[in-house]
């Protein structure tokens, strides 16, 4: 009889229980959802306490550039343009002086016509219901995202349709990390919804060249036990392997439509990471084929990030970028809680569903922490 997804997080959470772990053991899990599910279902709360589960870089709206975000509302205050955008990036801050809108919900409030959209083929229709101006899609997220924008692109476009694109590639974070000599994670879960489209191989890279245990997840809470269990048991067993724990959704090879797709659309290349820096071959960019939809190529709508101060960076005190690379926990920035909440967020983490600042507070932790502490566990 085929247990219930209960019964199957209570098996894995008794396997957790036995294993003999030698040290305090650091798992990290790359993707913003599986932490929300990380949080909402208390696991950190009923893992063994030499158990660490750090949240890691995989919110797309917390490593988008702010310099992209500035292009975007800049843009957005050209006169006849329409600029469309999901619903979290609106909220995001840059560092603008006073007197400009610090987000594009500030500029839609100035009167940008700003439109949050949820898939880009709502972008499409806005263009094709307004053929005398221009639509701007601003396109962030990561291949599970950048695929479908790629299949509009591919399908074809009207002309007033342009996109500022700034889609982005999970492994080479990870990748960048791993290479830093000190990525303070023993063992990784890797991003189920990223190996879906294409496909585990991409994360063989971590066991195979860097020796750390490595598990596909889905996104229940017992597919997230069962990845972590089959990386604590291989760093007891003293093996380094991959493991997918979310076979009903991940094959080998992935999507082999939804990759041709973005091969036909996108060229990979360099590209910044807010508060990290540029990470080589992380970037999807339009490729020449579809040259002429680009944002960025409009001379009208460049910008000289030269001209701002802190072009580029965190705000002043924000700690998002040491809570992207799991040098920190959420609580444990001097923001957070304080003058950073989700109603007035500071820095990009607080502001997406998956930022996770955003996912620690509406699991119920309010304060930040000082060093002299530890970091309070997710409830």
């Amino acid at each position: 009889m085929k247990r219930d997804s209960g019964e199957l997080a209570l098996s894995y959470l008794e396997r957790i229980r036995s294993l003999e772990l030698r040290s305090r053991t650091k798992v990290m899990n790359v993707c913003g959802g599986h932490e929300r599910t990380i949080t909402q279902a208390g696991l950190r709360n009923v893992l063994p306490d030499g158990v660490e589960l750090i949240p890691g870089p995989g919110c797309p709206v917390c490593i988008c550039p702010e310099e992209d975000i500035y292009h975007a509302i800049q843009i957005a205050r050209q006169p006849r343009v329409i600029l469309a955008a999901f619903g979290d990036m609106l909220r995001v801050p840059v560092n603008a002086p006073k007197r400009e809108p610090r987000s594009l919900e500030q500029a839609k409030a100035a009167g940008a016509d700003v439109r949050p959209i949820a898939s880009p083929l709502e972008a499409k229709r806005l263009a094709t219901e307004s053929p005398d101006r221009d639509v701007v899609f601003f396109a962030a997220g990561f291949e599970t995202t950048m695929a479908p924008v790629a299949a509009m692109l591919a399908e074809g476009v009207p002309a007033n349709l342009w996109l500022l694109l700034s889609g982005r590639l999970t492994w080479p974070a990870v990748a960048m990390l791993l290479e830093s000599g000190r990525p303070g994670f023993d063992a990784l879960i890797a991003p189920g919804h990223v190996a879906t489209v294409m496909g585990p191989e991409e994360w063989e890279f971590v066991s195979r060249d860097h020796a750390l245990p490595t598990a596909i997840a889905g996104f229940e809470p017992a597919s997230l036990l069962a990845a972590t269990y089959a990386v604590l048991r291989q760093l007891v067993d003293g093996e380094c392997r991959l493991v997918n724990c979310y076979p009903q959704a991940v094959r080998n090879g992935g999507n082999a439509r939804a990759r041709q797709i973005l091969t036909r659309c996108f060229d990979i290349v360099a590209a910044d990471w807010r508060g990290i820096g540029t990470i080589p071959a992380s970037g999807f960019a339009l490729n020449d084929h579809f040259a002429a939809h680009d944002a960025r190529a409009r001379e009208s709508w460049m910008t000289d990030p030269a001209a701002r101060k802190r072009a580029g960076e965190m705000p002043p005190g924000c700690d998002c970028a040491r809570v992207v690379l799991g040098r920190i926990y959420p609580n444990e920035c001097q923001l957070y809680g304080r003058a950073c909440t989700p109603r007035h967020p500071i820095g990009p983490c607080m502001v997406s569903d998956e930022g996770a600042c955003r996912v620690w507070w509406a699991g119920g932790i309010r304060e930040s922490v000082t060093t002299e502490r530890p970091a309070a566990k997710a409830v």
